[in-house]
């Protein structure tokens, strides 16, 4: 049997990067899945946003492993859109066991220059968007009586600052804090809660040009040119992770392995976190 048969996991932000290799990485391990994304572009963010055929993408990923999604496209700000696929999901599965609160975006200016639209954007994804993420589907769970795992994606940013990125930052602090609250206030009904903390992941929200003039200050540069500026960010010497190490620490925390772990800042960073900078050799 694989590690989370029979559980049946809701995720956001599920039509690209992350949010697929979470489903996927789920999927391989025996759990259906409850997919959604806004599937649209945001003004204020620097990037495209993920599109209906890349969800359709994660649609058949998930049913080449033999397992069962409902997708749809919904907006994490919208707290009606999240029940109504909550809803559309229990209605087909009976039950949601784990929740992945894993919907992002990022833009970047100094925190004086931020607009408040970006402030906004920011801030109503990165966290009022996991909080109604939980509200949705939590209540279930707590209805049904047997437990189960939510796992809030928060970012070495939630743990440390990033100059340039402070209503990222604020945000992805907050889910930190948000995650020890739903904890405390979860473990009665024996729902665990835990925050995941990556450096920078490769996909798309990384790999475009904004980001990478963000972290170099150029304009222009390739993702070969790319490699060097951000591999300073980590004390491992390496760029960025990949999305599947992140799905694989969702994994343990989703599954028993991980029963009676709850309240926990699960870091997956390269050791970009580390007190101090190792040298890094050719």
């Amino acid at each position: 049997m694989g590690r989370v048969e029979g559980k049946v996991a809701f995720i956001t932000g599920a039509a690209r990067g992350q949010g697929r290799a979470h489903a996927i990485r789920l999927a391989e391990e025996g759990a259906d899945v409850i997919a959604v994304d806004i599937c649209q572009d945001i003004a204020t963010v620097p990037f495209p946003g993920a599109t209906e055929a890349d969800l359709r993408e994660t649609v058949k990923a998930v049913e080449a492993l033999d397992r069962r999604i409902v997708a749809q496209q919904a907006d994490v700000r919208d707290l009606g859109a999240l029940q109504r696929v909550v809803d559309e999901g229990l209605s087909q599965f009976g039950h949601i066991d784990v929740v992945c609160a894993n919907a992002g975006i990022g833009s970047m200016a100094p925190a004086l220059e931020l607009t408040e639209e970006q402030w906004q954007d920011v801030v109503d994804v990165n966290l009022t968007g996991v909080w109604k993420t939980v509200k949705a589907a939590a209540p279930s769970m707590v209805e049904r009586g047997q437990g189960g795992s939510i796992v809030l994606t928060s970012s070495a940013a939630g743990l440390m600052a990033y100059p340039n990125l402070a209503h990222y930052t604020a945000a992805k602090h907050g889910v930190t804090g948000l995650m020890r609250v739903l904890a405390v206030e979860l473990a009665p009904h024996m729902i665990r809660v835990n925050s995941v903390h990556p450096t920078t992941v490769d996909t798309p929200m990384v790999q475009n040009p904004a980001t990478y003039e963000l972290f170099t200050g150029r304009q222009g540069v390739s993702r070969e040119e790319a490699v060097e500026a951000f591999k300073p960010l980590n004390a491992l010497p390496i760029p960025w992770i990949e999305a599947v190490d992140v799905s694989n620490a969702i994994l343990y925390l989703a599954s028993d392995e991980s029963r009676y772990v709850t309240g926990t800042t699960m870091v997956i960073d390269a050791g970009a976190m580390a007190a101090y900078k190792i040298p890094h050799q050719a």
